[in-house]
């Protein structure tokens, strides 16, 4: 496991919530992939529009579910989001300073997402040739004259 690996998600983390999830794992899984999709693409939304207040949603959605699976980098990125959006609905102005977290968190969830389809997918973790079917046939002179 590289080290990129180990300080994207905590694996220990990951696999605990594995066990407590049990059956419903991939399903929830699923959901974390959905629903940090759809709020990445609201973050950048209320960036471009400048709406503080639609930052803060997004933003907590993230920070809950990617701490449910142990990817903390991301839910860091996502709090500082939250906090300081919060913060700028206070004092009534717009955060402008997050925009490169922003930009960040769509890279780190991608890299995140991969990562545990990466430990998740057997199709994707199965030593041998990338996009075979089944084994390597290796007798292919049997019977041959």
């Amino acid at each position: 496991m590289s080290d990129d690996e180990l300080e994207i998600v905590d694996w220990v983390h990951f696999e605990k919530s594995r066990a407590e999830l049990g059956a419903g794992f991939i399903r929830i899984l699923s959901y974390f992939r959905e629903d940090g999709a759809r709020s990445i693409g609201e973050l950048e939304q209320a960036m471009r529009e400048q709406d503080t207040v639609a930052l803060v949603r997004p933003a907590h959605t993230i920070k809950g579910e990617a701490r449910q699976f142990g990817a903390e980098p991301l839910a860091q990125v996502a709090e500082l989001v939250e906090s300081t959006a919060r913060l700028c609905i206070e004092t009534r102005r717009f955060p402008d300073e997050l925009v490169p977290q922003v930009v960040e968190m769509r890279g780190l969830f991608n890299r995140t997402v991969e990562l545990f389809d990466k430990a998740t997918n057997p199709l994707l973790t199965r030593p041998g040739r990338q996009g075979a079917f089944g084994r390597k046939v290796t007798n292919q002179d049997f019977g041959r004259i």
